[in-house]
C-alpha cells in the first residue's frame, strides 16, 4: 500500500501480468523476488493507517490508528500478496520491514504507543512483523524464498536498540525467514544515508555486527556501486550478499561487465538521486541522470544510422560526451573538440567538491566509451566555425560561461569567480560572501567550509551523529560532532525565498542542514549595493549592512556559450544546440544528458 492507483498484487489477473518479467529472468538462469510493503503512515492517501495516530513529519496527512480488525486483515493481505507473487512466477518475496514503513512502525516505540497485544513491551511490538512472516510462510510453503528487510539502524529518536535488532532477527529466523536484508534509516531521519556525499559501503559494519547472531544469510546495502567494493565486503566477511539498486539503473550491464573484468566500462551510479528517487517522489517515471535509457528502454533505442555522416561535437561536457558516444555507436564519424586539456566540462568542477567525487566516475566511463568507439578526440584547442567546414553537422555543446552581475565594484580584487575558487586558481580568504545560492553556490559553500579530513567514514559519522555501535540513544543516534569550519561564509541570494529551493528534493534538505551545521549564514532577499575595500554592502529589507569579508565569490548563474553559432550560420553549416549551450538557466546535467541523448538517437 503506497497510494491509490499504485501497483497491486492481490489477484491472479494482476499476477499473470508479472509472468513476462519472471519468465525472462528464469530463461537466463536467474532467481527473482518481489518486494511487498505497506507504507503505513507514509502512504500517499487522505487517511493513511499506522499503529498509533502519530503524524509523520514528511507526510501532510495524519494516520488513523489501526483497529484489531485492520491488523488481522493486513496480515492476511501480506499473505495473499505473497501467494500471488508465487502465482506470477516469482521465486520469493522480500517483506519490507524497515525504512519507517508499517512493520517498522509497529516495532519502534517512536510510532507504537498502543497498550494492547500489538504494543507496549518489545515482544508485543514485534508481534505484527512476526505474524506477517508466519502467515506468508504458511501460505506459500517451504520451497519459496522469504527475505525480510530488517531496520538495523533506525537513525531516529525512540527507534530500536541493538539488542532489540538482534532479538528480532533471531525471532524472524524462527518464524521462517530465509534471508535478512539490511535496512538503514527511516525516510524521516535527518541523516543522509544514500546520497553521493555518503561514503561507499558506509553501513556494512552494521550488518557485520549481526553476522553470527543468526544462521541464515545476511545482505548488506547502501552506497555499494562498484564491483571491487562489493568483493571487498564479501572478502572481509561483512555480509553473505550485497544489495544494489540504483547501480543497475545507471548500467543494466553492470554484472556482465564485472564478470568480464571490465569494471572500467561500467557507467557508475553517482548517487545523485536526481532522476531516480526525485522522480519517484514527484510521481514521475524513474530513470537515471547518467543513463537516460533507464526505464525507457522500449521508448529510446539506438539503431545504426542509415547514412552515416561526419559530425563535429564541440564541447566535451556531459551533453557533448553523451552526444559524441551515441552518435559514434550509431556509426557516424565523430570528432569531439574541447579547448580544455581534459574532458568533463562542468563535471570537472563538480568532482572537486567534497562529497561529489563520484562525478569523476562518469568521466572515467565516458573516457572508456570514447576509446572503445574510436571517437577522434581533440583537446586543448579553441575551435572556430572555419575549422569545421569538412563536417556535415555540428553539435554545439560548448556549455556555459559564468554570469557576471552588474554590481558596483564587481572588478574589485577581492572578487573571485566560482571556477577560480573551485579550481584553486585564486586565493580565498577566511571570511567569504557567496553571491548566488543555487546549486553552484551550495557547492562552493561546501568546498570552502570543508575541514581537512572530512568526508572519511569516521568523520561522516561524527558530522551526522551516527552511532553504529549503539553506545548511546535508541536508533543508533549520537550527538553530532561537526569539525570547525576553516572559514566564515555568507550564502546570499536576491530572491526572498528559502535558499536552495531548486535543489534536488531528496538531497537538498541534507545540503542545507550541512551548511547550517557548519555555521554558514544564509540570507535571502539581498540587494547588492557595492563591493569595496570595506567588503560587500547589502540591503536586506530596510536594513543596510556591510559584510566585512576578504573575498566575494560570484555564483550568480550562467549564460549559454554560443559564440560559434554566428560563424556556423554565416557558413550555412547545419548545427544543433544541446545542454547548457541551449539552455543555461538552472544548470542541469540531467536535462543536458537527456537532451543530447534524444538528439543523438534521432539524428
Amino acid at each position: 500500500i503506497v497510494m491509490r492507483g499504485a501497483s497491486i498484487l492481490d489477484n491472479e489477473a494482476e499476477a499473470d501480468k508479472h509472468r513476462v518479467i519472471t519468465k525472462a529472468v528464469h530463461e537466463h538462469g536467474g532467481k527473482i523476488c518481489v518486494q511487498i510493503l505497506h507504507t503505513g503512515r507514509y502512504a500517499y492517501t487522505k487517511e493513511p493507517v499506522a499503529p498509533s495516530p502519530i503524524k509523520a513529519p514528511i507526510n501532510p496527512a495524519a494516520p488513523r490508528e489501526m483497529t484489531e480488525a485492520d491488523i488481522v486483515q493486513t496480515i492476511a493481505d501480506f499473505a495473499q500478496c505473497a501467494a500471488m507473487a508465487r502465482h506470477g512466477g516469482y521465486d520469493g518475496v522480500e517483506i519490507m520491514g524497515s525504512e519507517g514503513y508499517l512493520i517498522n512502525e509497529f516495532v519502534a516505540p517512536r510510532t507504537n504507543h498502543r497498550s494492547d497485544r500489538w504494543g507496549g513491551p518489545f515482544e508485543n511490538r514485534i508481534r505484527f512483523g512476526l505474524d506477517v512472516v508466519r502467515a506468508v510462510r504458511e501460505r506459500v510453503g517451504r520451497d519459496f524464498i522469504i527475505v525480510f528487510r530488517l531496520s538495523m539502524l533506525d537513525l531516529v529518536d525512540d527507534g530500536s536498540t541493538w539488542d532489540e535488532v538482534v532479538a528480532f532477527a533471531k525471532e524472524l529466523e524462527k518464524a521462517g525467514v530465509d534471508i535478512i536484508n539490511t535496512g538503514i534509516g527511516w525516510h524521516e531521519a535527518r541523516i543522509p544515508t544514500i546520497m553521493t556525499s555518503v561514503p561507499r559501503a558506509a553501513f556494512t559494519e552494521v550488518t557485520r555486527r549481526l553476522m553470527g547472531q543468526v544462521s541464515i544469510p545476511l545482505i548488506t546495502s547502501n552506497r555499494i556501486n562498484d564491483p571491487q567494493v562489493a568483493e571487498d565486503i564479501l572478502a572481509r566477511g561483512d555480509a553473505d550478499m550485497v544489495s544494489m539498486a540504483r547501480p543497475f539503473l545507471a548500467d543494466a550491464d553492470f554484472v556482465n561487465k564485472a564478470a568480464a573484468d571490465r569494471a572500467e566500462a561500467i557507467n557508475t551510479c553517482i548517487a545523485c538521486n536526481q532522476a531516480c528517487l526525485d522522480h519517484v517522489f514527484s510521481m514521475q517515471v524513474a530513470s537515471c541522470l547518467v543513463n537516460p535509457f533507464a526505464c525507457h528502454e522500449l521508448d529510446v533505442t539506438v539503431e545504426p544510422a542509415g547514412a552515416p555522416k561526419q559530425v563535429a561535437v564541440v564541447g566535451a561536457g556531459p551533453a557533448g560526451l553523451a552526444a559524441a558516444t551515441l552518435l559514434a555507436e550509431r556509426h557516424h564519424r565523430v570528432t569531439l573538440f574541447d579547448e580544455a586539456a581534459e574532458i568533463g566540462g562542468q563535471f570537472n568542477y563538480a568532482r572537486r567538491i567534497p562529497g561529489k567525487e563520484e562525478f569523476g566516475e562518469t568521466l572515467r566511463y565516458f573516457s572508456t566509451r570514447l576509446t572503445d568507439l574510436k571517437v577522434d578526440v581533440r583537446l586543448g584547442r579553441r575551435i572556430a566555425a572555419a575549422d569545421l567546414s569538412g563536417h556535415d553537422h555540428v553539435v554545439v555543446a560548448a556549455g556555459v560561461v559564468p554570469r557576471t552581475p552588474q554590481i558596483p565594484g564587481i572588478d574589485h580584487p577581492k572578487v573571485v569567480g566560482y571556477v577560480d575558487a573551485i579550481m584553486g586558481r585564486k586565493p580565498v580568504g577566511r571570511k567569504v560572501a557567496l553571491i548566488g545560492a543555487g546549486g553552484i553556490g551550495f557547492d562552493v559553500a561546501e568546498l570552502l567550509t570543508h575541514a581537512a579530513g572530512a568526508g572519511e567514514l569516521a568523520t561522516y559519522r561524527k558530522e551526522w551523529g551516527i552511532d553504529v555501535h549503539y553506545t548511546g540513544n535508541r536508533g543508533g543516534l549520537a550527538e553530532p560532532d561537526m569539525p570547525a569550519s576553516p572559514r566564515e561564509v555568507w550564502l546570499l541570494q536576491r530572491k526572498p525565498t528559502k535558499l536552495g529551493e531548486g535543489l534536488a528534493k531528496t538531497t537538498g534538505w541534507a545540503r542545507r542542514m550541512l551548511l547550517q551545521k557548519r555555521g554558514v549564514h544564509m540570507l535571502g532577499g539581498c540587494q547588492y549595493l557595492r563591493i569595496d575595500d570595506a567588503g560587500l554592502h547589502l540591503r536586506v529589507g530596510d536594513d543596510e549592512r556591510v559584510l566585512e569579508v576578504d573575498t566575494v565569490v560570484i555564483c550568480a548563474g550562467q549564460e549559454p556559450r554560443r559564440e560559434l553559432v554566428a560563424g556556423l550560420e554565416a557558413a550555412g553549416k547545419p548545427y544543433t544546440l544541446v545542454g547548457g549551450a541551449d539552455v543555461a538557466a538552472e544548470l542541469d546535467a540531467k536535462r543536458a544528458i537527456f537532451q543530447a541523448t534524444e538528439f543523438a538517437v534521432e539524428f
